[in-house]
């Protein structure tokens, strides 16, 4: 256990729920259902079941750190990796990497996001006992598949090779297919939805930065004499506005002859969305949800809704809608539309200079 760690991923603004979501507070630090912790909190307790407390690091962006600290009082700020700007995940991930190098040469490490939702924990974690099992023995890049139960057409698919057993070779990767490409990959039982989360060894990733990523790789190896000192924090401010702005899937995973999926089926949601958010929420009899509000609804169906604490929210007639009210800002939304709050987040942006925002 001792060479296991965990990477948890928080630096992103989590812009497809605002107005819930804002700058100085995304998503990943609010509690959505009302159970006293965060989505950020309730991953960290998830892994601390795997993985020592000293060994959990957060990646984030330079504006979280007080947040997080607030919030995982358990652990260290030398356990916070601070990037000055979003370059999406390779490089967040290959600045992980170099960090846990320089503590040691014997890393199994666990990659995840912080926001999402896991309904079977105990299935989860034995999951990731499996995985942490086989990469520890092997040099392949391993990524959870998710049996889908539905076309859902807001999720990357993977395509398993024939075999036997759930430990299988990745054939293809395909990003988020239209709805009759989606009802064809369900049924065709060779797709598994890609969780983003993923596990490898310090070899095995090192070795694919090298391969796939060189200028990455370099980038970050050139600052071996300064992590876990003093100098690091002005190394990675130095070197990150220059980093190639990359998925970590596209930049490997799509590209490495070494990645097999773990196929798996443990209550998984990325929680990406209202929408997502919607499906996996309790509702009444007319499949209204509501989150934390006080509600009344007359003729009103399949909306989620939620208001600042101690408000109440009266809706009549409406009918699949996001409703969110915050103190400066109320959205009101159909849920089929709600891929347009980015551009909507982005025009507020620009004609209020950053505020509501």
């Amino acid at each position: 256990m001792k060479n296991n760690y965990c990477v948890i991923m928080a630096g992103g603004i989590g812009s497809r729920f605002w107005p819930f979501s804002r700058n100085d507070k995304p998503k990943q630090f609010l509690d959505f259902f009302g159970t006293g912790k965060s989505l950020l909190q309730m991953t960290f307790s998830r892994f601390q079941q795997i993985v020592p407390t000293e060994n959990i690091i957060i990646v984030t962006n330079q504006l979280y750190k007080d947040l997080i600290l607030e919030q995982l009082p358990e652990i260290s700020s030398k356990q916070i990796l601070l990037e000055p700007l979003r370059r999406n995940t390779a490089p967040c991930i290959a600045y992980a990497i170099n960090r846990i190098q320089s503590i040691t040469s014997e890393a199994n490490i666990i990659i995840t996001p912080s926001d999402h939702l896991i309904l079977k924990e105990v299935d989860f974690i034995q999951t990731i006992k499996t995985g942490l099992d086989f990469i520890q023995a092997n040099n392949s890049l391993l990524t959870l598949g998710i049996k889908p139960n539905r076309p859902e057409t807001g999720y990357g698919y993977i395509q398993i090779e024939e075999g036997k057993g759930d430990l299988r070779k990745v054939k293809t990767f395909t990003e988020k297919p239209n709805l009759a490409l989606a009802k064809v990959f369900v049924e065709s039982g060779e797709f598994f939805w890609n969780s983003g989360i993923f596990l490898w060894n310090l070899q095995a990733i090192t070795d694919a930065f090298k391969n796939l990523l060189p200028e990455v790789s370099s980038k970050f190896e050139s600052g071996k004499a300064y992590y876990n000192t003093t100098e690091e924090n002005e190394f990675i401010n130095k070197i990150y506005p220059s980093c190639q702005n990359i998925s970590i899937d596209y930049g490997i995973l799509e590209k490495a002859p070494n990645v097999h999926v773990l196929c798996s089926d443990f209550g998984w949601s990325d929680l990406g969305t209202w929408g997502s958010l919607y499906d996996i929420s309790q509702k009444d009899e007319q499949e209204n949800v509501s989150l934390k509000s006080y509600t009344q609804y007359y003729n009103s169906s399949k909306n989620i809704v939620t208001v600042s604490e101690g408000k109440l929210a009266v809706i009549e007639g409406l009918e699949g809608y996001i409703v969110a009210e915050t103190d400066d800002v109320l959205l009101i939304c159909k849920k089929e539309e709600e891929q347009k709050i980015r551009q909507i987040v982005n025009d507020i942006s620009i004609r209020f200079k950053g505020d509501y925002i």
